[in-house]
């Protein structure tokens, strides 16, 4: 699949999705948000994804921002369609896998990219933070929403407040990374913890990513509710019967999604 914006780079259902805009540190624009959507529609369609990694060209931005040009010229029509917003809730609700490899700032829109992402990992030189205070907006595409739930209502109120920048490992004590490496080895620790992933029940792995999400979505007898009845569709799979002969046999299973 083409795009302006981004490469797209798949090998063993892993498909690696650049954000290459190295000129403008991976600023997004309107034309970005709109390919990240198509990227959401492509990996949600093909069978052949199993999982996917968010990165950014270069070592020295995941992403830093919103191209701040697009935003000078944006009316207030333009910002009611809430296309980042749109976006990366589709993101958020992908039924693959999706982690973001964090290797540098991550930004404003950057940082809501990465968030709208199952799991974080970062380079030693990544930065986070939401700054758009400063250009007087705030966060438009979930930032307000995600950051709060990841690291709390104070640290996210500190944050967006004051547009202060934090370090990878103040982004790791907080839980807003699960991960930092030097940056040469970030890809390689991605690619472990995709490994890790991609040995277990592509189903069960479904299943769990929309249980979990209602954690945070919805109250906790809804929420119970719903992992109750994804285990059971669980229970009913042939990847179940697999699983568990698997483990009596002492092999490895061989999951088929079903």
């Amino acid at each position: 699949m083409e795009f302006k914006n981004f490469l797209y780079e798949m090998s063993d259902g892993v498909v690696v999705f650049t954000v290459n805009r190295p000129e403008v540190r991976n600023a997004l624009n309107t034309e970005c948000w709109e390919e990240i959507g198509r990227f959401v529609d492509q990996i949600n369609m093909d069978q052949e994804v199993k999982l996917a990694i968010i990165t950014g060209a270069g070592e020295k931005a995941f992403v830093a921002g919103a191209d701040i040009s697009a935003i000078k010229q944006r009316t207030m029509v333009d910002a009611l369609t809430g296309i980042g917003q749109n976006v990366l809730r589709r993101l958020a609700a992908c039924e693959k896998p999706v982690i973001a490899a964090v290797n540098g700032l991550a930004f404003g829109g950057g940082c809501e990219l990465a968030m709208a992402c199952d799991i974080r990992i970062a380079s030693e030189n990544a930065k986070f933070g939401l700054p758009e205070l400063g250009l007087g907006i705030i966060p438009g595409a979930g930032g307000t929403q995600r950051l709060a739930k990841l690291v709390g209502l104070g640290r996210a109120k500190e944050m967006i407040l004051t547009g202060r920048a934090i370090t990878a490992q103040e982004a790791l004590q907080m839980g807003l990374v699960t991960k930092v490496t030097p940056p040469g080895e970030l890809m390689a620790a991605v690619g472990e913890t995709a490994k890790a992933i991609l040995a277990k029940g592509p189903l069960a792995v479904r299943l769990a990513k929309k249980a979990v999400a209602a954690a945070l979505s919805t109250d906790e007898e809804s929420g119970m509710l719903l992992e109750l009845l994804s285990y059971t569709i669980a229970v009913a799979s042939e990847d179940r019967t697999e699983g568990a002969t698997a483990f009596l046999e002492k092999r490895v299973p061989d999951f088929q999604g079903k």
